[in-house]
């Protein structure tokens, strides 16, 4: 997706539409909360690749979103969250977590450097 294909936050559309998503037995919500406050989340989800002419079957744990109150970050609350999406992975046999990530966010580039993951493929488009 492109940045120009978003729409602008409606709180009431966003909040029907994860109404909906939680129904979905492949994802999982992680509600971070610190003395019974939520202050961040996450949104994974379990992916099956079926095997074809070109790739071999794998499994991996998809991150949609990562998110944490803007005064909590730099505390180590995305970390424990990401340790918990690990541990997610480990428990259901899956060695792999993949995300992806906005190409100038350079906080998010240092985070997930910092917890291991690597760039394996860039996305590219071409505005016409």
């Amino acid at each position: 997706m492109v940045p120009h294909a978003f729409k602008e936050s409606d709180f009431k559309t966003i909040k029907e539409t994860f109404k909906n998503l939680v129904n979905n037995e492949a994802f999982i919500f992680l509600l971070l909360e610190d003395h019974q406050k939520a202050i961040g989340y996450a949104w994974i989800e379990m992916r099956n690749y079926p095997e074809n002419a070109f790739r071999k079957l794998y499994k991996s744990v998809f991150v949609h979103q990562i998110s944490l109150v803007e005064t909590e970050r730099k505390k180590g609350y995305g970390t424990k969250l990401m340790d918990h999406i690990d541990k997610i992975a480990k428990c259901n046999d899956i060695d792999l977590i993949e995300l992806n990530y906005w190409i100038n966010n350079d906080i998010a580039k240092a985070f997930y450097k910092k917890h291991g993951y690597s760039k394996h493929r860039e996305f590219v488009y071409k505005n016409l």
